[in-house]
């Protein structure tokens, strides 16, 4: 029977010792993150389009709940052929939180960040390990097990290169990974992974048709065929793929001929949704304007550091910029410089939020509908 290689002891750790109770470990867990400000933060967060007036349209709130369904679907699967042991409430945890690291507006605001600190590294992934841990709750973390923070920062859905994943021979050292190099250490944190890329491929379609961007007689037939004419078909089509594909083996992925057609999939969204002439002109837009917000707050932190001046500036977005300090300074004081405090700050913001901190610092409107 395929599980976890490791003990559960590696797994169940938490940087804190908690007294167990009767809800079970990952499940406590779920609690954990389902209260926490940076998981209710992901309901004005960008999954593709930035600050959507379409209440139809996704969310990073609705895509983890995608990835967390979509993967107990799949450790349900792969449980019931008897040879796999699988945590359900494991991997719907991870799934839960693998996007708490991500910026306002999404993958844009993500790269806008990176420019702005290179050459340290601003992933999403490794941001969401570092807000679990090291930021949320005023710096005393959400005290998660070890085998969710491990999926959390592990958990790249952009990775096409590796098909059949399992855990790497020794458990990751998570303080010690700066890239995405690193595979899960536990099976559920496999099966996230994958999840992660069966709920936006389709999703993203779906979106992009209500936005008008694309319409699906422009999605090539070889895909319809083969993985479905809609999101949910999608989504059935490549859930049964990879059960029945992982069920004999010890690893889990996909066949290869849908792998395949995942990839012109991922070709297809890219062309056309992701680089689209009106989603393009979005992006440069919010680069320049998080970029002009990450100089505003560097300069205000250069200005008064951890003083009092903060209170004295006539904008809102420089007070409360003051506000977030005196509440985060024994975090920061003497352990971090600007470029870290900013990013942790702009990173944590929605995209609303983030747009009337532009407006009021920047001047700039930032006015998307789709």
């Amino acid at each position: 029977m395929n599980k976890n290689p490791f003990p559960d002891s590696v797994y169940l750790k938490r940087t804190y010792p908690a007294e167990p109770d009767f809800r079970g470990e990952y499940f406590r867990d779920q609690t954990k993150i389902i209260h926490s400000q940076p998981f209710r933060r992901l309901k004005s967060k960008t999954q593709v389009f930035a600050a959507p007036g379409n209440d139809h349209i996704c969310t990073r709130i609705e895509h983890v709940l995608h990835v967390a369904t979509i993967a107990v679907s799949i450790c349900k699967g792969l449980n019931q052929t008897g040879k796999w042991k699988l945590d359900e409430e494991l991997a719907y945890s991870i799934g839960l939180a693998h996007d708490l690291g991500h910026a306002p507006f999404g993958h844009e605001g993500e790269r806008a960040i990176a420019r702005k600190i290179a050459p340290a590294n601003f992933m999403h992934e490794l941001n969401g390990y570092r807000v679990v841990e090291h930021l949320t709750c005023y710096g005393r973390g959400l005290n998660l097990t070890y085998a969710v923070k491990d999926g959390i920062i592990c958990h790249c859905g952009e990775d096409f290169n590796n098909n059949a994943l399992k855990p790497g021979p020794v458990p990751n050292d998570l303080e010690a990974i700066k890239d995405r190099r690193h595979l899960p250490s536990t099976y559920e944190g496999c099966v996230v992974r994958l999840s992660d890329k069966i709920a936006y491929l389709g999703r993203d379609i779906e979106d992009a048709v209500r936005a008008k961007i694309i319409t699906y007689a422009d999605v090539p037939s070889i895909i319809k065929k083969e993985l479905g004419e809609n999101n949910g078909e999608i989504i059935n089509t490549l859930v049964l793929d990879l059960t029945h594909n992982s069920a004999d083996k010890d690893s889990i992925g996909f066949s290869q001929e849908k792998f395949e057609i995942m990839g012109e999939l991922k070709k297809f969204n890219y062309k056309h949704i992701y680089n689209h002439s009106s989603v393009a002109k979005q992006k440069d837009v919010l680069t320049y304007s998080v970029g002009k917000l990450f100089d505003y707050y560097e300069e205000l932190f250069e200005k008064y550091a951890f003083g009092k001046g903060y209170a004295d500036e006539q904008k809102q977005a420089a007070k409360s910029f003051g506000h977030y300090l005196e509440s985060m300074r024994h975090v920061y004081e003497g352990k971090a410089g600007a470029k870290v405090i900013v990013t942790d700050y702009i990173a944590g913001m929605t995209d609303f939020y983030a747009q009337e901190c532009i407006k009021e610092a920047l001047g700039i409107n930032l006015n998307f509908s789709f």
